[in-house]
């Protein structure tokens, strides 16, 4: 285990001691509030050490008490730990909760006018965020620990980044509640490789959740372009776009990006479908989408009306703002339940057929069962260019050859085939083409029906119809609250 992954596992044992930290979610929204403060310390002091050798002035962020080096880690005249004049126990908690939490929100306000810059994006965080951590002496023991991790090189970086990523994925082994920060890292490359985005062009997720596709998708990006001062540029700053309406998504998800070298992320903290999608123009669209929305969710009578065919379903309702948000000639790779395919209620019917004939929806990838942690629905994923009709659609059923789950999960291999031949889409025993025209013109039927295999699906393991039952138990118990609200 090396230096960095034993850290991280030493402050989760902190909060499991901690009475105020209850679960995996709390873990990483109290190491991220901590983790932000120390990069953004890191960040000041490398962006000063370039001030001086062009022998320019330097302002902080932060005034000097608030600073990392003085609340959290001060330091004597020899530049050494002052464990003197550090607080700890009930003086740190008191510091933290009534003084830099309230000084931090206020950033919020102090800089409205730039949602973009790096100041507005510590004012939401913090006006978001508490403070969970009850007992000042643990809270002095995992400062003391975070302080000791290196932000230098972009190898540390990138071996934090690991691990943020790492903890997410426990999140979403937490269950429902967890799973909806994280879609599967092969799953999102094998998406992206497809799409293949370029800098220059803007990319777009509006459920944007923990930032995975932002995250993976500059990577990709920065990996393959040329690494101009104009390029890097555009894509700190010009290239990647998302929103996210829940609080703790929105935090870890701009905490991600930051970590694998985002300075300031661009995440719009909003309700996405409380913006009516006859409001969007063309300088509000993108070049590429790629998202995992929501779904199961029930929106309410007020939400729907922002959208041309009426549904409470989350997933269908961002399926509009999709097609909506693209430019023509814009890509888009997106997850879905496989039930879209092939519901008959006169909102599935309608969506689709708007898909199908404002979209080439060229390809659809139909995932196994198990695919996401915590989460026995079954997925397929939609990519779609806009401006043309769809003639013909290639399916490939992926067939990893074991039963997916927990403690086996999804992985690049199992996808590398896909990718390969959803270039040419030949037809095969897990992939076959539907043309348009041979449709039910009432339903647009899209069912997965493979032509070319006659073999029955396999009976499902009970772990994963346990996991459905509990899903579809949730989704039973949202329509009730929604609906004793609206009475």
């Amino acid at each position: 285990m090396s230096n960095f992954s034993q850290t991280f596992k030493n402050i989760d044992d902190i909060l499991y001691k901690d009475s105020g930290a209850d679960s995996e979610i709390d873990y990483i929204e109290q190491s991220s509030w901590i983790l932000f403060l120390r990069y953004l310390e890191s960040l000041e002091l490398e962006k000063k050490d370039e001030a001086e050798l062009e022998g320019k002035e330097f302002t902080f962020i932060l005034e000097k008490d608030f600073q990392w080096n003085e609340w959290a880690k001060p330091k004597n005249e020899k530049g050494e730990d002052d464990i003197h004049t550090e607080m700890n126990g009930p003086d740190l908690v008191k510091f933290v909760e009534q003084k830099l939490f309230p000084y931090l929100a206020e950033f919020k306000n102090l800089h409205s006018e730039n949602a973009k810059s790096i100041e507005y994006k510590i004012g939401e965080i913090f006006s978001e965020l508490s403070n969970k951590i009850k007992s000042g002496y643990n809270l002095r023991e995992i400062i003391d620990k975070v302080d000791k991790l290196p932000f230098g090189t972009s190898k540390d970086k990138h071996e934090l980044s690991h691990l943020y990523e790492t903890k997410i994925k426990n999140m979403g082994n937490a269950g429902r509640n967890g799973g909806q920060y994280y879609t599967p890292r092969p799953l999102i490359r094998s998406m992206i490789h497809v799409i293949d985005p370029k800098v220059g062009e803007r990319i777009y997720d509006p459920a944007c959740g923990s930032a995975g596709f932002l995250c993976e998708t500059y990577d990709y990006i920065y990996e393959r372009m040329e690494k101009t001062t104009s390029n890097l540029e555009s894509l700190q700053e010009n290239t990647l776009f998302g929103k996210e309406k829940k609080n703790l998504a929105y935090i870890i998800g701009t905490m991600n990006m930051i970590l694998h070298g985002i300075q300031a992320p661009n995440i719009t903290h909003t309700n996405t479908l409380g913006e009516s999608i006859r409001d969007i123009q063309e300088r509000n669209r993108y070049d590429v989408i790629l998202a995992n929305p929501p779904f199961g969710g029930k929106e309410r009578v007020e939400v729907q009306q922002n959208f041309d065919i009426k549904t409470g379903e989350t997933a269908f309702l961002f399926m509009q703002h999709f097609i909506k948000s693209l430019r023509a000639g814009g890509r888009a790779a997106v997850v879905i339940k496989n039930t879209f395919l092939s519901n008959t209620d006169n909102a599935s019917v309608a969506l689709r057929k708007n898909l199908l004939e404002t979209c080439n929806l060229h390809t659809v990838l139909d995932m196994p069962q198990g695919s996401f942690l915590g989460a026995g629905v079954k997925t397929v994923v939609l990519f779609f260019t806009k401006g043309e009709p769809t003639k013909k659609t290639w399916f490939y059923q992926l067939e990893p050859g074991r039963n997916m789950g927990k403690t086996n999960p999804l992985n690049d291999t199992d996808l590398k085939e896909f990718v390969i031949l959803q270039e040419t889409k030949p037809e095969t025993e897990k992939s076959w083409m539907l043309a348009t025209v041979d449709l039910d013109e009432k339903t647009f039927d899209l069912s997965v029906k493979n032509p070319n295999k006659a073999e029955e699906e396999p009976l499902r393991e009970p772990e994963f119809i346990l996991d459905e039952m509990k899903v579809l138990d949730d989704e039973t118990s949202d329509i009730l609250k929604s609906l004793n609200t609206l009475l």
